[in-house]
C-alpha cells in the first residue's frame, strides 16, 4: 500500500492497482460523489484515459478508481500540446445539459463565495493601482458563465505522460459547468510557447478565449493567498501574494483600470 498526495481535498492511497480516496473535509463529500456519477458517463467521450471512480463505502466515504498510467508532465512539447488541445476540445464539446444530468456540478454559489473572500481578504493587501487592477479582475470574472463542461483544475500534476506521450488526465474533483477559458489558463500561460501554440491550434482557441484564459491565470494565486490564511501558513500567503502582484502586471491596460 502506498500513500499519494491526494491534494487539498482528498487523501489518496494506492492498493492493488486501485487509488482509494477519502475526503479531508466534509465539504469535499459532494465532489467525490459527483465524480462517481459523472465519470463513468464522461470517460468514453474523451480521447485520453481519465479516472472512473466507484463507491466503496458511504460511511465513511471511500471511492476508488483504477490507476491511470503515467507520470506528471514535466517537459511539455508541441505534441503534448496538440494531444491536450484535442482532449479539451472533446471535453468542452460535451453536452453540458446531459453532463449535468449525470452529476456535473453547478458551482456558481461556491465561486460567488470565493470572489467575496478575495474582495474581503486579498484586495486589502494590495494598494493603489494594484488594488484597482485586482478589483477589475474580479469583476471581469464575475459573469456566471455555465455553458461548458470544464475540468476546472488543469496543471502539470494532473496531466500524465507515458513513453513520451500523453496517457491521461486526472483529478476531476473541480469539474463543473463553467467558462471554457478556465482550462486555458495554465495551458496557454504556464507552458512553453511550442506547447501552448500547438494546443491553441488543435483546440481552436479564439482571441476572446485567449484573453479570458489570461484572466483565469491571473486569478490562480488568489486561492494560494486565502489557503495560506486558512491554514495559518505565512510562507504560502506571501508566495501567493507575490504571484498575485506579478500576474496583475500581465493584464492589458484596459483590464487594469
Amino acid at each position: 500500500m502506498n500513500d499519494f498526495d491526494g491534494g487539498w481535498d482528498s487523501r489518496a492511497t494506492l492498493k492493488d492497482g486501485w487509488i482509494e480516496r477519502t475526503p479531508r473535509r466534509p465539504d469535499v463529500d459532494p465532489r467525490l460523489l459527483a465524480e462517481v456519477r459523472l465519470m463513468p458517463w464522461l470517460a468514453p467521450r474523451l480521447p485520453l484515459a481519465v479516472p472512473v471512480p466507484e463507491l466503496v463505502s458511504s460511511d465513511p466515504l471511500v471511492v476508488r478508481h483504477r490507476l491511470v498510467p503515467g507520470i506528471p508532465l514535466t517537459s511539455p512539447t508541441a505534441e503534448h500540446g496538440r494531444a491536450l488541445g484535442l482532449f479539451l476540445r472533446a471535453l468542452h464539446d460535451t453536452d453540458v445539459h446531459e453532463a449535468t444530468a449525470h452529476g456535473l456540478r453547478d458551482i456558481r454559489d461556491e465561486f460567488a463565495e470565493d470572489l467575496a473572500l478575495f474582495r474581503g481578504r486579498v484586495l486589502p493587501l494590495l494598494s493603489g493601482p494594484e488594488r484597482a487592477a485586482g478589483a477589475a479582475l474580479l469583476d471581469a470574472l464575475d459573469t456566471g458563465v455555465t455553458d461548458t463542461v470544464v475540468h476546472g483544475d488543469l496543471g502539470p500534476e494532473h496531466v500524465l505522460v507515458e513513453d513520451g506521450r500523453l496517457s491521461g488526465v486526472i483529478d476531476f474533483g473541480d469539474a463543473h459547468a463553467g467558462d471554457p477559458a478556465i482550462d486555458l489558463s495554465w495551458t496557454l500561460y504556464g507552458t512553453p510557447p511550442a506547447f501552448a501554440e500547438a494546443l491553441a491550434t488543435a483546440y481552436g482557441v479564439t482571441p476572446e478565449l485567449r484573453a479570458r484564459g489570461l484572466l483565469w491565470h491571473s486569478l490562480g494565486p488568489w486561492y494560494e493567498v486565502t489557503r495560506g490564511q486558512t491554514t495559518d501558513d505565512p510562507a504560502m500567503q506571501a508566495t501567493g501574494l507575490e504571484a498575485v502582484r506579478s500576474r496583475l502586471t500581465l493584464l492589458p491596460g484596459e483590464a487594469r483600470t
